[in-house]
C-alpha cells in the first residue's frame, strides 16, 4: 500500500518526521497503541481520539492553534500550508482533524471505516 500523508503519534507520543507513513507501514506496535479496544484493528474513533490528543500534544502554548513553530519536527513548510486550509499562518484544531481524518479515510481501503 503506499504512503499516505497523515500525522502519525507513535506508542509513546512521539510525533513522526515528516507526517508520516500510516496504514501499511504502520507497525504492530503502532497498531496496538491506536487500538484501544484491542480487536485488531483501529477504528476511525479510536484513530479520531488518538488524534485529538497528539493535536493536544503538540499545541505547546495549549492555545488551540498550532505553529509553524510547534509542528516544525513533523511538518514541513509544504505540509503545514496544505493544512492550514483558511492560511492563517496556523492550524486549528479542526484543520488538523480534517486532515487526519481524511487521510484516514484514503488508508481506509475496505471503507469499513477501520485500518488493519
Amino acid at each position: 500500500m503506499k504512503k499516505i500523508v497523515l500525522m502519525s503519534v507513535l506508542a509513546l507520543g512521539q510525533i513522526t518526521p515528516a507526517i508520516a507513513q500510516q496504514a501499511a507501514t504502520m507497525n504492530q506496535g503502532q497498531m496496538s497503541a491506536l487500538d484501544s479496544d484491542k480487536d485488531g484493528a483501529v477504528e476511525r474513533s479510536e484513530y479520531e481520539a488518538f488524534m485529538a490528543g497528539a493535536f493536544d500534544n503538540l499545541d505547546k502554548n495549549k492555545d488551540g492553534n498550532l505553529t509553524s513553530d510547534e509542528t516544525k519536527q513533523a511538518l514541513n513548510a509544504q505540509q503545514f500550508a496544505a493544512t492550514d486550509t483558511n492560511s492563517d499562518g496556523k492550524i486549528s484544531r479542526n484543520e488538523f482533524l480534517d486532515r487526519v481524518m481524511a487521510d484516514f479515510k484514503t488508508a481506509d481501503r475496505s471503507g469499513d471505516g477501520s485500518l488493519k
